[in-house]
């Protein structure tokens, strides 16, 4: 019997979990991941803040409410399974005023519905319990929120996938998708790379900042584009660090697809704040002094970012202040932590966030999936993507596997 032949494109967290989800799910297919950097992870998966989400914002029945608690579930398994490093260190959503709080009551209810576990409000003398360096009116307390190194976890899943049989090319750019019909007469998907093509059974696409390109190469819709958003960290000086226990986050604004400059214990002890979230001078640019003209050009020439910023006015301002100017910055995170000096603050990484805008100027806000019985396509996978893509991987794989046999 001949071996189905599947092409992966993305070495990110939700590639490479789709890719050994295919590999658990039929051990006799034979499974490519084609990865355009020289190693894996090396766009959102590596230059994000490492949280696991335990679901707490998410609308009750979307792909992202559903997915995510599926996922801590999954990856909980999977990190004691591999012996990666993982913290449940809990995570407070602080409120600072009336207005925040009855946001912040939207919040609570929203997490009991996605079956959140021992979530719960808590009081100012609580917030001071959990978190001494903390203040707020009320609190939002979900202990079982998490922290973990998602790089780690994804060299896991390549050596899963190398170690069941599958290939994992690194520096193999995919180009373009296309359906054809082979020389046997069944339909394929061709893979281009710029050193040639290759034909398989089926293809899904899993590429992340470059994924509206890609398919449109197959001939989808252009819409909804991704628009790159680059999102600053800073690093706390270890004294300071030292009284952070867990995760300290402001209550968000939900007319913004942004959680706001937050405060985050990482698995090695370090504390970060951020990330800030403003326009990227480019889909793949973490140097503060770089540009692709051809990103930019893109994104100032679609209607649907006009119309989305001139949407958002206010939260533009802010946000530009704080790429900025670091005191702003600072000053946003010590609104819960009153005590973050400027002097123990230095400059951190950097990481790009793809969020997809439609025509209109909407929010691609949940994760979105197209395609047909021979490619899927991942056109949007914002956070907490990293936190489900072991339950990504099981969705993807059961629609692709699905669609095959029915030929939709």
């Amino acid at each position: 019997m001949k071996r189905i032949r599947i092409a992966v494109v993305g070495g990110g967290i939700i590639g490479l979990a789709t890719a050994r989800e295919l590999l658990d799910t039929d051990p006799g297919a034979e499974i490519t991941v084609f990865e355009k950097e020289d190693e894996l992870a090396n766009h959102q998966t590596g230059h994000n803040s490492g949280v696991i989400h335990a679901g707490l914002y998410y609308e009750p029945g979307s792909l992202k409410a559903r997915l995510c608690r599926r996922g801590v579930d999954l990856l909980k398994n999977f990190v004691k399974e591999k012996n990666v490093a993982y913290q449940e260190c809990g995570k407070i959503v602080v409120a600072k005023d009336d207005k925040e709080r009855a946001r912040l009551h939207n919040i609570f209810d929203r997490a009991q519905a996605n079956g959140v576990p021992d979530v719960e409000l808590i009081n100012t003398s609580e917030i001071q319990d959990i978190e001494p360096a903390a203040e707020g009116i009320e609190a939002l307390y979900s202990p079982r929120t998490a922290i973990v190194d998602f790089s780690e976890v994804s060299k896991e899943l390549g050596n899963d996938i190398t170690g069941a049989g599958g290939e994992v090319r690194l520096s193999e750019e995919v180009i373009g998708l296309q359906e054809l019909t082979g020389l046997d007469g069944a339909q394929k998907v061709r893979v281009t790379t710029p050193s040639g093509s290759e034909d398989f059974d089926l293809a899904i696409a899993c590429a992340g900042l470059q994924s509206d390109r890609l398919a449109k190469t197959y001939g989808e819709v252009a819409s909804p584009r991704v628009v790159p958003f680059f999102g600053d960290y800073f690093m706390l000086a270890q004294d300071q660090a030292d009284l952070v226990r867990g995760l300290i986050y402001p209550v968000p604004d939900p007319k913004y697809p942004f959680l706001g400059v937050h405060i985050t214990r990482r698995v090695d002890g370090a504390v970060m704040l951020g990330p800030n979230a403003f326009l990227s001078l480019g889909r793949e640019v973490y140097r503060r002094t770089s540009i692709s003209v051809k990103d930019l050009t893109e994104v100032l020439g679609f209607g649907g970012f006009w119309r989305f910023a001139a949407q958002n006015i206010p939260a533009a301002l802010r946000e530009a202040r704080t790429a900025i100017s670091k005191r702003a910055f600072v000053n946003e995170a010590k609104r819960y932590m009153p005590g973050i000096e400027l002097s123990k603050v230095t400059r951190g990484p950097r990481g790009v966030r793809a969020q997809a805008i439609h025509n209109d100027g909407s929010l691609a806000d949940d994760f979105l999936i197209t395609g047909n019985s021979r490619v899927v396509h991942v056109r949007n996978a914002p956070s907490p993507a990293a936190t489900s893509s072991l339950a990504i991987a099981e969705y993807l794989v059961n629609e692709v596997l699905s669609r095959a046999r029915h030929g939709r």
